[in-house]
């Protein structure tokens, strides 16, 4: 019997879009978590695919 490794839960679209909304303090996002927002809008986009995906 050949077990398959269990794919690691990705956040959903949801989750991603509250992440990047909370890195904006005041309508203001800080230079030092350009970084963070800039992988959580990539992988924001990556999930709204994968749902678009599901949902076809």
């Amino acid at each position: 019997m050949t077990e398959t490794p269990e794919q690691p839960t990705r956040p959903s679209a949801a989750t991603l879009n509250a992440a990047i909304r909370a890195l904006w303090i005041g309508g203001v996002l800080p230079v030092e978590s350009r970084g963070e927002y800039e992988q959580l809008v990539v992988d924001w986009a990556a999930a709204m695919r994968a749902e678009q995906e599901l949902a076809a």
